[in-house]
């Protein structure tokens, strides 16, 4: 079945380098809607040109300019508009996700019902959680309770003229520029809503410890240039999340470390008590919310050790930002 081309949606996918994902995603999009967009950030492994076979329209980004996804999200908005004016939707789509049937509709639906609403999102989930305890941990991030939130991830429908309102993306965040994206939909009046209903599954492909630690170490980054950038607002953005990270990641080991001599190692004991303490807070405010013992204190452990790979990740953004460089994406696909 041919999908309308009088319909109100259009469907922006991003991607880089992900093969097979990337087919699922392209083809599960152009059954659902007629205009099409993928947008390439340096893939060598023949995604455009199979964006193309499937009758995608494809814009690979110049890569003489920084590649980020909020970057190819803006090209992707801007070819929607120039090839489906008529679109009032946009639905932006990952390329490692697949999108779920009958979500379009709904989200539609929900946005007509809601005129205060510039976006709504659903649930993700992950296609192989039992894969690693990485796909586990991915898993359980993405549950949250349904209803009005204050920001949402990457992959969402936006109203275009929202979208327009605002500006688009900032292009020069690297990491969270959804969550950047979404303080100023907020500050134009509009609101994000979570519907409790699944819009896509994702498939992380995570295997690797070092997978997991780059994929931290971005979140890092991601706190310290959000919280540059709207840190000083009323509601603090990521300024509590930054605070953690120099405290549990930089302040208190370093004070256990220089502590030693003088406490004969006691200080480095009670360094340690207190991560404990740490990790049993977080998994009793999980349990609370109702998870499996197994999967609570999965999250607690590896919540508490995220905070040195995004120790690192800050200490590269401060870094860049003393040193005028420019800001590159954090890769944490891929073995290399």
């Amino acid at each position: 079945m041919i999908p309308d081309a009088s319909q109100p949606v259009a469907i922006v996918v991003i991607g880089r380098n992900e093969g097979e994902r990337l087919k699922l995603c392209l083809c599960a999009a152009i059954r659902a809607v007629r205009t099409v967009v993928y947008v390439d950030s340096g893939s060598v492994d023949g995604s455009p040109a199979y964006a193309r076979s499937v009758g995608c329209q494809v814009i690979e980004l110049d890569p003489a300019r920084p590649f980020s996804a909020a970057r190819a999200r803006n090209e992707g908005f801007a070819a929607v508009q120039q090839s489906a004016p008529h679109a009032r939707f946009i639905q932006f789509i990952d390329g490692d996700c697949e999108l779920v049937p009958g979500w379009l509709q709904q989200a539609i639906a929900a946005l007509a019902e809601k005129p205060d609403a510039g976006i709504v999102c659903g649930h993700v989930r992950e296609v192989h959680p039992e894969a690693t305890v990485y796909n586990r941990l991915c898993d359980l991030g993405w549950q949250r309770n349904p209803g009005e939130i204050a920001a949402c991830g990457g992959i969402f429908m936006v109203r275009a003229e929202v979208f327009r309102a605002v500006g688009g993306f900032r292009p020069e965040v690297i990491a969270a520029e959804d969550d950047e994206f979404c303080v100023r939909v907020r500050r134009q009046g509009f609101k994000i809503f979570l519907l409790d209903m699944p819009m896509v599954g994702h498939d992380a492909a995570m295997a690797s410890f070092r997978q997991w630690w780059r994929r931290a170490r971005r979140t890092g980054h991601a706190y310290a240039q959000v919280a540059a950038l709207h840190g000083d607002s009323n509601e603090r953005y990521f300024v509590g999340d930054r605070r953690r990270i120099w405290t549990w990641g930089l302040v208190l080991p370093g004070l256990a470390l220089c502590l030693t001599p003088f406490t004969r190692g006691i200080s480095m004991l009670v360094m340690l008590c207190l991560y404990s303490l740490q990790c049993v807070h977080i998994y009793r405010g999980v349990k609370r919310r109702g998870w499996r013992t197994n999967d609570a204190w999965l999250y607690a452990f590896f919540t508490v050790i995220s905070r040195f790979p995004a120790l690192q990740g800050m200490l590269a953004y401060h870094w860049r930002q003393r040193r005028g460089h420019q800001m590159t994406i954090i890769e944490h696909k891929g073995n290399s």
